[in-house]
């Protein structure tokens, strides 16, 4: 599967329907793994978390979560197909699992936000199978006895997908650190999908997600909240990609 470089991330250049494929693959040879869904925030956070990197080091799959993502990629040269969004993956993968028969596991959200959106996939799909909802307390991650509570209860109806929303890097790291002792096949780190899922929190209209302004359209109704991510802290970004560009292109000097 071909990879396109942006930043520290190595990005899977695959189409949603790809990746959903990709993911059966992975269930049907029993194997054991987790999916990041990198934006233009994770970009930046690589730059400078050496624990997050290794996070996604050892990803088994990575899907371009973010329009600066795609665009970054046709500067490199190198572009991503489309892009896939964890909130676009998480229905669309809940249909899929519906289908095959698969069991699910939600992890994250506030309290009551994963069985509402549970509760609102059952209501789309009669025959899925989701057989366990869990809103973990604020700090469970550095928790021990919290942490071990939370794998048991995931162990015990081993589900075949694993959807955690608890945002980034929290997710990408706990799957990494506790990925060895879960009964699983793949885990995959989906941020605020429950909460769109169930409704507690409106997702952009599709003529915002089409343009690629889904981000100002959170940005517009949690303000105080994305301020710093979407106009201090994600600055960096383009200076990350200036500097691969500048490297791609001195490279291709050389070797002329």
């Amino acid at each position: 599967m071909q990879k396109v470089k942006i930043g520290k991330a190595y990005v899977d250049n695959v189409t949603q329907q790809e990746a959903i494929l990709e993911i059966d693959r992975m269930i049907t040879a029993g194997e054991k793994t987790y999916v990041v869904t990198p934006n233009l925030d994770h970009v930046v956070k690589l730059e400078a978390d050496a624990d997050f990197e290794r996070c996604y080091n050892k990803a088994g799959l990575v899907l371009a979560d973010g329009n600066p993502l795609v665009w970054a990629s046709k500067l490199l040269g190198t572009p991503l197909k489309a892009l896939v969004t964890g909130s676009d993956l998480f229905p669309a993968l809940s249909a899929h699992a519906a289908a095959k028969g698969y069991r699910m596991f939600f992890l994250g959200g506030l309290e009551g936000v994963g069985q509402k959106a549970a509760d609102e996939l059952k209501r789309q799909y009669p025959q899925i199978n989701i057989v366990g909802v869990y809103s973990p307390p604020f700090g469970f991650d550095k928790n021990k006895a919290e942490n071990e509570k939370i794998i048991s209860m995931i162990n015990a109806v081993k589900p075949h997908l694993l959807f955690v929303g608890v945002g980034a890097p929290k997710q990408e790291k706990w799957m990494y650190n506790n990925i060895d002792q879960l009964d699983i096949n793949v885990a995959l780190g989906i941020g605020a999908s429950f909460d769109f899922v169930a409704g507690t929190i409106k997702r952009a209209p599709a003529a915002f997600r089409k343009m690629g302004m889904e981000w100002f359209w959170r940005f517009s109704n949690e303000p105080r909240r994305l301020f710093r991510r979407y106009f201090i802290d994600s600055a960096a970004f383009v200076p990350i990609i200036y500097k691969q560009m500048k490297a791609a292109k001195e490279a291709k000097q050389k070797s002329v």
